[in-house]
């Protein structure tokens, strides 16, 4: 539609490049003929004479205006014109004792341009100093020595917020400011860039000090501690802010209502290259929002720079393994450790610190140990993607920090978890199910700044970051209203959901397996008391492997021949050894072209082919059969194709031995929990693989090379894959010939959609709701499998399972319960410490009293329309949350609080 009107868009702006109608017209204001000049930034459009707009600019010094040349509107300046800006004094009245700035030329830079102004500084005997008149006109001073140069509060705030939601860079805004001031590139700007980082740096740091309430402190700024400025996730447990004054009586029993949930992870984008350092370019804050405490941290860090990594002994650990390794030439910073509150996504006080070689066990103890100074919480749930390595030896190693950093353990619960999206990586005794991956979700916002940060000196990239986790932490709280609701209407019906499939679990079970459903409960609730205890989620049976079988084969082999019964028709082979002969020989015709030997493979064979008549000597007449119906008989089939005629292959179309078949469903039944132990080996390769490469490796060649080594892992998947086919379909033709039930349950067939990771979902599923493919169900099976006892075991492990999705969705919703209690009762405690605040600050004067005042009371109201605004959105979904009764009394208690509080 817009395209039928562009012609007339086009005609307005070349309209605007004239007079547009004005040329007749005398001044605006006096009426004088030929009128000049026209300001861009005013309102409308209209032409006056240079006394005109030079007045009507006195309280808007910072306009840009246009001159008339006679041809076309030209650039002008209000200094051109002569306006001089006075402080000190209110406006219109006159300076007894002015003076002018350096060179009588002040350079300002506004949102609009970079303006060069004259500029006189009051300086009468009872005048401020020049840095305060500044700052009382809203102009950051570059320098508090003579500036020169200053910056209004309105560029400086649209720089700090444009730089939180589209990252853009101090030197790519600063560039765009000066090609609006001039984009002929006739009349260069004068370069201020240095000055504008210089003020955006102080900027970002006071405006943390203020939103701290770091101003109101009657001890001033320096009586900051560590972690003040840091913005609080109030849905966590804070003692002492939301949580009841009896927190600590609770049973232990529901003690992980009042839990801690820690995530940690560390990021190796946000580096910094060696540029300037701490003494050149020291930090503006000690440790005071989400950074340790450099000085600190870099003295112990030193003590322990010839402590080796302790090596893993889980498979794909690089974070732990290539710590040692880790390339940090020209580095400073090879990345960030953190530690993050994990079910809400935000940066904890003091829990952020450089990495300077990889992920090291030192750098993630300093950072924890740090954080943990600011809770005094009984229980915590700690998730890192190796903690199952990372806090064996995690106390030992504590006694080596400093007594100030040294945590309570033995008083304390405290559970090790690695979050879902890192056990593709894990071996099986690596334990832990919840979602800890908050610390990556955050990375993606942050991870745009690290083209700029890498480039700074040490303190500035800390400040810098500090006020993106700050800012991050901020936008969380103003929507943790509507993120609790979205978790809460996903955790009821879920919660119902999986009680209802528990109960008719349980139901169905009742007639075959009544009598043991109270044992599993027994057995479930004592591991649950003491994991030391069986574990019921697992089978109990021996893993089964081909090579057991083929020893346990050997042995009965053995045990006949010492007493007589042996019917081995061949000195040196016996049924089980040409059976499990054949399937090698099968192995290598699956590698095809891959075998370099194929004359070698063709020998082997002909020799087994020979053994193989003497137990099995109807397959001579159905080689010759096969061969008749062929479609080429003149062709002699190659060694890759060479039919072995196995009894699975033979089927019912001619008799065999039973024993022979016998042999080969044994040797079938372990080639397939061995080929399925190899496919979940190559999975987890595969996901450790792309998880490395996403994250670490940059360029052309090393990309290749990881691509290269994924073809190799697919190759694997693929041929482990096939195995498991043959495998599989044999023992579907040996089970029907011999009558073996049961073994379904542990072999299924295999799909192609199984082939999956354990972190990959199909299409549609959700991450709340994802299923895992049956292959990684498998714990091994063991003989009992065939019978009753193993369907039995099944069972079990799928009602332990029943009951502990029900279990764990009811204590989310318990949990969101109190999530959401917390939140409301932090917004008003936080309400009523800004209340605090009015009065506790020291003023230098009655105009900062008043300041602090007010912004306190601007804050305090701030929480508490937060708060109604939340409970408003919780009501306006009661029908919702009616379930919640617990929930919805607290709420309405919190409502009439805060009404009768304003």
């Amino acid at each position: 539609m817009w395209i039928e009107h562009r012609s007339l868009f086009l005609e307005e702006l070349l309209r605007m490049e004239g007079r547009g109608g004005l040329q007749e017209v005398p001044c605006s204001d006096c009426g004088g003929s030929s009128p000049e000049f026209k300001c861009e930034d005013c309102f409308g459009i209209d032409l006056r004479c240079s006394s005109c707009i030079t007045a009507a600019h006195q309280r808007h010094p910072l306009h840009r205006l246009q001159k008339w040349n006679g041809n076309y509107f030209e650039r002008a300046t209000l200094k051109s014109l002569g306006l001089r800006i006075q402080l000190g004094h209110t406006f219109g009245q006159k300076c007894p004792n002015p003076r002018h700035a350096f060179n009588d030329n002040f350079v300002v830079m506004d949102s609009y341009s970079i303006h060069e102004v004259l500029l006189d500084f009051c300086d009468c005997v009872e005048a401020e100093s020049h840095t305060q008149q500044l700052l009382r006109i809203a102009w950051f001073p570059s320098t508090t020595a003579d500036p020169k140069t200053a910056a209004t509060f309105r560029l400086l705030e649209e720089f700090h917020l444009l730089s939180f939601e589209s990252k853009v860079s101090a030197y790519e805004f600063y560039s765009a400011l000066a090609r609006r001031t001039n984009n002929t590139g006739l009349a260069p700007v004068k370069d201020r860039y240095e000055s504008f980082m210089r003020m955006i740096r102080e900027w970002r740091h006071l405006k943390m000090l203020k939103r701290s309430g770091r101003g109101h402190h009657p001890n001033g700024v320096d009586a900051t501690e560590e972690g003040d400025c840091a913005v609080l996730c109030p849905a966590c447990p804070h003692p002492g802010k939301n949580l009841p004054d009896d927190w600590e009586k609770v049973p232990c029993a529901k003690s992980w209502i009042y839990a801690l949930f820690l995530a940690i992870d560390a990021n190796f984008r946000l580096k910094r290259k060696i540029v300037s350092s701490n003494t050149t370019d020291p930090s503006l804050s000690r440790g005071w929002a989400y950074f340790v405490e450099e000085g600190a941290y870099k003295e112990l860090l030193a003590e322990k720079v010839d402590v080796l990594q302790e090596k893993s002994t889980c498979s794909s650990h690089n974070a732990v393994n290539m710590a040692d390794t880790k390339t940090s030439q020209g580095l400073a910073a090879t990345g960030l450790g953190t530690i993050d509150c994990a079910r809400h996504n935000m940066k904890r006080p003091n829990a952020v610190g450089d990495l300077q070689k990889g992920e090291k066990y030192v750098n993630m103890d300093y950072l924890f140990f740090s954080t943990l100074r600011h809770t005094s919480l009984q229980t915590l749930n700690v998730s890192y993607d190796i903690a199952c390595q990372w806090h064996k030896k995690l106390w030992q190693r504590m006694t080596a920090f400093p007594i100030s950093m040294h945590f309570d353990f033995v008083s304390k619960v405290i559970d090790f978890f690695v979050p879902k999206f890192h056990l593709p990586a894990h071996i099986e005794k690596c334990i832990g199910r919840t979602d800890g991956e908050a610390p990556e979700r955050g990375w993606a916002n942050i991870n745009p700044v690290a083209s700029s940060t890498k480039e700074m000196g040490p303190g500035a990239r800390r400040n810098t970051l500090d006020d993106f986790f700050g800012d991050w932490n901020w936008k969380k709280v103003v929507g943790l209203g509507t993120i609790m609701l979205r978790k809460m209407k996903e955790a009821l019906p879920e919660r119902t959901n999986q009680q209802i499939a528990l109960n008719d679990l349980e139901e169905g079970l009742k007639e075959d397996y009544g009598g043991v459903l109270d044992q599993w409960q027994t057995q479930v609730e004592a591991w649950e008391d003491d994991p030391r205890q069986p574990n019921p989620f697992e089978r109990n049976a021996d893993v089964i492997t081909l090579a057991s079988v083929c020893l346990a084969l050997a042995k009965e082999d053995e045990a006949e021949i010492q007493s007589g019964s042996c019917l081995a028709l061949h000195e040196d082979c016996s049924p089980s050894v040409l059976i499990s002969s054949g399937l090698e020989l099968e192995e290598q015709q699956y590698q095809g072209k891959l075998v370099e030997r194929s004359n070698s493979l063709q020998r082997r064979i002909e020799a087994w082919v020979k053994i193989q008549a003497l137990y099995m000597p109807n397959i001579s007449a159905l080689r010759l059969s096969d061969q008749a119906t062929s479609t080429n008989m003149t062709s002699v089939p190659s060694s890759e194709m060479f039919k072995l005629w196995l009894p699975s292959q033979i089927g019912r179309s001619a008799p065999c031995d039973e024993r022979l078949q016998r042999t080969e469903w044994r040797l079938r039944y372990a080639q397939g929990h061995d080929t399925l132990r190899s496919l979940r080996s190559s999975l987890r390769a595969q996901t450790a693989v792309l998880k490395y490469k996403d994250r670490n490796l940059r360029g052309q060649g090393a990309n290749t090379r990881a691509r290269n080594t994924l073809k190799t892992i697919d190759a694997r998947i693929e041929a482990a894959a096939s195995r498991y086919e043959g495998a599989h379909k044999a023992l579907v033709i040996l089970g029907g010939l011999l009558a073996e039930t049961g073994w379904q349950s542990s072999l299924r067939p295999l799909n192609r959609q199984d082939i999956r990771s354990m972190s990959d979902l199909l299409w549609g599923e959700s991450e709340g709701r994802h299923k895992l493919s049956w292959i990684w169900n498998m714990r091994g099976a063991g003989g009992s499998e065939k019978d009753d006892t193993g369907g039995l075991e099944d069972m079990r492990i799928e009602w332990c399972k029943a009951r502990a999705r029900a279990m764990r969705w009811g204590e989310e919703v318990k949990l969101l319960q109190e999530e959401m209690r917390c939140i409301l009762a932090f917004l008003m405690w936080e309400a009523a410490r800004w209340d605090e605040r009015q009065d506790s600050v020291i003023p230098t004067s009655l105009e900062h009293q008043d300041g602090c005042v007010a912004y306190a009371k601007r804050q305090a109201f701030l929480r508490r329309e937060l708060l109604l605004c939340i409970v408003d959105l919780w009501k306006s979904n009661s029908s919702i949350l009616s379930k919640a009764t617990a929930f919805l009394a607290s709420t309405l208690r919190f409502i009439h609080i805060v009404h009768r509080g304003q």
